[in-house]
């Protein structure tokens, strides 16, 4: 019985050894590269492509997708592959490596395929697999940076700019803003994107980053794209959103810091002086006034700038601060400028208004303090003397006369100071006190001066110290009393008919000692009244005699009688 059993055993096994191969036999998977990260395995349902190299158990190959330079694309068990394919790929990962050796019941069995497999081969197929996706996908959206100040996210209409990376799901390039230098721009929701890659731009903040894996059906499906993009490939983009905004925008102010004080705002044909910092949306700088250390001076509302800033500069206080975002519709457009500014660029200007005036304005005269009495003014070609401290509007210290030991000396009217400042030291009196503004225009002018720059209104605290009465124009010399009958007499001291220099010098010294008369003032006494002797020695002799003796009044209302002849 044992015996018997034997035999019927060891026919068995014989009978298994001669079949080839065993219908008990599977696939036979050597995992040799796996990737660190795996976020999908195959399933079944699922549409792979991937590159194979098949050969026999031998080391024949039969086929190979690498020579032909096309990877096999094919939907998982539903029966497109051979069985053991099939099963082989189960649970494989993108970019994951394996040897898959199939036993003939589960590839081409008895009859072989062809003239490369010949009837029962054991096949073995060298795969990697490139892609995977699946009819029921969704675009998948990985936040990879988000600002924490996102005031406003990508929507249907709006026109974007925008960097990219953009891989197959393997990891191979296909393309990538960044190698061109340039954002792509677009609008989103006109059909001038892939489905996949619009959906996956929506929601976006400037500056944020996301990765986006478009499948192929919301990508370029079963043709592909050129020869970078491949029939049925998935898309994986790295995006960096660099710019937004809606042709529907207009200028956005932000973060306004306004003096306390603001007496006047800007209107259409003032004349501005403002610093700034001038950056793109994502803070890319293109430029910057304190850089040049010199002011933008412009004209407002008067098209000297671009749209977007002539209006911004419109209602604005001197000293203030404020952030204006510019759609490009309102600024360089679609052509952008220079190197520094792309076409389609939303702008943003950081700007600190430090005056503007208008080519009308007066002088502005504010009187801080005034004595009660005040009995005697200030007037043209008065000799005053009076301290300062000169500043532009925003503050900044210009001039001081407490830089030097002694009040500053001029003669109102005598083009000694600029037209503005003499303005407003006339009417004042001793010891009073006065802010006054002075616009370029009656000060310094477009060119500016050293240490002032050009266009600048000036704020002068000013107090009068004392000052001299002056003599009208054209005149060195004013008589304070009467005259007498006999000036000429008067004059020659010695009474020997003729007056020299020296005896006039005398005469004239002594009638302003005696208040009497009074000289010119700022100007040497001894030069002016040699300039007065020099007038009235009419023959050049150094003498003057009585013929040769005639006032300046009277001089006047002779040339006024020949002029009416």
């Amino acid at each position: 019985m044992a015996v018997e059993f034997l035999v019927v055993v060891l026919s068995v096994l014989v009978v298994c050894v001669v079949c080839n191969p065993s219908p008990l036999e599977d696939v036979v998977i050597d995992r040799y590269y796996i990737p660190k990260v795996c976020p999908r395995e195959v399933q079944t349902g699922d549409h792979v492509r991937y590159h194979y190299n098949g050969t026999l158990t031998d080391g024949k190959q039969f086929d190979s997708s690498h020579e032909r330079g096309t990877p096999f694309s094919g939907l998982v068990g539903v029966g497109r592959l051979i069985t053991g394919m099939d099963r082989g790929i189960q649970g494989m990962c993108v970019n994951e490596r394996r040897n898959i050796t199939v036993p003939p019941h589960l590839a081409y069995g008895s009859l072989g395929a062809g003239k490369a497999i010949p009837p029962d081969a054991t096949l073995v197929f060298d795969v990697v697999l490139l892609d995977i996706w699946n009819k029921d996908d969704q675009v998948q959206i990985t936040t990879v940076f988000k600002p924490e100040d996102c005031k406003r996210t990508v929507q249907k209409s709006d026109f974007i700019r925008y960097h990219y990376n953009g891989t197959l799901l393997d990891g191979t390039p296909f393309e990538s803003s960044h190698s061109k230098q340039h954002t792509y721009d677009t609008y989103v929701g006109d059909g001038s994107l892939i489905k996949g890659m619009e959906e996956g731009l929506i929601g976006m903040c400037v500056g944020e980053r996301r990765n986006i894996i478009v499948p192929p059906f919301l990508g370029y499906g079963e043709k592909g794209h050129g020869t970078e993009i491949p029939p049925q490939a998935s898309l994986m983009f790295d995006v960096l959103l660099v710019d937004l905004h809606n042709t529907k925008d207009d200028v956005t102010i932000e973060n306004q810091v306004i003096p306390d004080l603001c007496k006047r705002k800007s209107v259409t044909g003032d004349y501005i002086r403002y610093h700034y910092n001038g950056t793109l949306l994502d803070g890319t700088f293109f430029d910057s006034s304190y850089s040049r250390n010199s002011t933008y001076n412009t004209y407002i509302g008067m098209g000297y700038v671009i749209p977007g800033m002539d209006k911004a500069l419109q209602g604005v206080c001197i000293g203030e601060k404020r952030r204006i975002i510019m759609p490009p519709h309102m600024a360089y457009g679609e052509s952008g400028a220079g190197e520094s500014i792309p076409g389609s660029a939303v702008l943003v200007f950081d700007i600190h208004v430090i005056d503007f005036h208008n080519p009308s304005d007066p002088v502005e005269i504010v009187s801080s303090f005034k004595p009660e009495e005040c009995n005697e003014t200030t007037r043209a070609n008065d000799l005053i003397k009076y301290h300062y401290n000169c500043s532009m509007l925003d503050g900044t210290h210009l001039f001081s006369s407490n830089d030097y030991e002694n009040p500053q000396v001029v003669v109102l009217g005598a083009n000694k100071v600029i037209d503005g400042l003499d303005e407003g030291l006339q009417g004042m009196c001793i010891g009073e006190r006065r802010v006054v503004i002075v616009p370029p225009h009656l000060g310094h002018g477009e060119t500016g001066a050293h240490g002032v720059p050009g266009s600048a209104v000036l704020r002068f605290e000013v107090e009068l110290v004392d000052f001299e009465e002056g003599v009208p124009d054209g005149y060195l010399f004013v008589w304070l009393s009467d005259l007498g009958e006999n000036l000429f007499e008067e004059m020659d001291l010695n009474k020997d008919g003729d007056v020299p220099l020296e005896e006039f010098n005398t005469f004239i010294k002594g009638l302003v000692a005696e208040g009497k008369g009074r000289l010119k003032p700022g100007q040497d006494a001894d030069q002016i009244i040699a300039d007065m002797f020099s007038n009235q020695d009419r023959n050049k002799d150094g003498h003057i005699v009585a013929e040769e003796l005639k006032l300046k009044v009277d001089e006047d209302a002779e040339r006024a009688r020949h002029e009416e002849l």
